[in-house]
């Protein structure tokens, strides 16, 4: 039996979004049943979603716009590129009340679906504003969560780099003591890349695959993370393009076997409105991705991706 899939997500901004969109499209054990947007823009990434969706084929998957991003709740801004350089061409908003996009996920957790949260957490919390206690009865991996810092050899991140937990903190806690997520966090995100040998494969696996090429590198040549990171990263590959966190929280979600978990005692703290997940034996256990076979994941996810 598939895994029902509901991807919540940013799309639009990071391209490893796109990249967790067609993992979990062209992923034989899964089953994509719904995909809400995050942090909007009225619309325009719903739209985006829309569109990738239609080059995959797969039309019929429901989607909704959220929350917006101009939201006063957003600790930072949340921008969308340039839709010409990326999308080549204007990609037609797809607005909708943001009730909608909650329906969609109450929907997907009474129904059994696993939520793969890959944005701020921000609809979460909402929900469980709207239905107390229905976080604790979700299926839920979040990429996010600090514990540990990466290894040595890849970037020396703080809880502060924790993106889709910080930008909303508020709702990080909540969801962290309300639910009970599994943790994909930066310690392990950061021993994943999307590289530029990479991209020859994916510009053969189809129309979506021809746009995750095409989008990686125009955002290599604006982003240029691969010469902001190799210099003190030995680790990375010289052909860096991209880290794959939110592929790899997908993979955890439908259990890839490339990665290590533990259970872990946890405090969630709030200091200054930063999240902080202490260690502590009287804490709460959360189940938390401690390592991973970075190549490993890179082979399979372009397998999956191109198969």
């Amino acid at each position: 039996m598939k895994q029902k899939i509901h991807l919540d997500t940013d799309l639009g901004g990071d391209i490893d979004d796109l990249c967790a969109l067609a993992y979990c499209l062209r992923h034989p054990g899964a089953e994509l049943v719904a995909v809400t947007t995050v942090a909007e823009h009225s619309g325009k990434r719903a739209g985006y979603v829309r569109h990738a969706l239609r080059l995959a084929g797969r039309e019929d998957i429901p989607v909704a716009a959220g929350i917006e991003a101009r939201w006063q709740g957003y600790r930072f801004e949340q921008p969308l590129p340039d839709e010409q350089d990326y999308w080549r061409g204007e990609i037609p908003p797809y607005p909708t009340p943001p009730e909608q996009a909650l329906d969609l996920l109450e929907e997907s957790i009474r129904h059994g679906a696993h939520i793969v949260a890959i944005g701020a957490y921000t609809h979460l919390t909402m929900l469980e504003a709207r239905q107390p206690g229905i976080l604790a009865k979700a299926h839920l991996t979040v990429m996010g969560g600090f514990v540990h810092p990466p290894r040595e050899g890849y970037p020396a991140w703080d809880f502060t780099a924790d993106w889709n937990v910080q930008v909303d903190a508020s709702s990080a806690r909540v969801v962290f003591e309300r639910g009970n997520p599994t943790l994909v966090p930066l310690a392990v995100t950061a021993e994943t890349a999307l590289r530029h040998v990479h991209l020859p494969g994916l510009e053969r696996a189809g129309a979506l695959g021809e746009c995750i090429a095409h989008q990686a590198r125009v955002f290599a040549h604006t982003e240029q993370l691969a010469e902001r990171y190799l210099p003190d990263c030995p680790a990375l590959p010289a052909d860096f393009i991209n880290f794959q966190h939110d592929p790899l929280a997908c993979a955890a979600a439908l259990d890839w076997s490339g990665l290590t978990f533990a259970d872990l005692r946890l405090r969630v703290e709030l200091e200054q409105g930063w999240v902080r997940l202490v260690e502590d034996p009287r804490g709460k256990v959360f189940r938390v991705a401690v390592g991973v076979d970075g190549e490993a994941f890179s082979a399979h996810w372009l397998e999956t991706v191109g198969g």
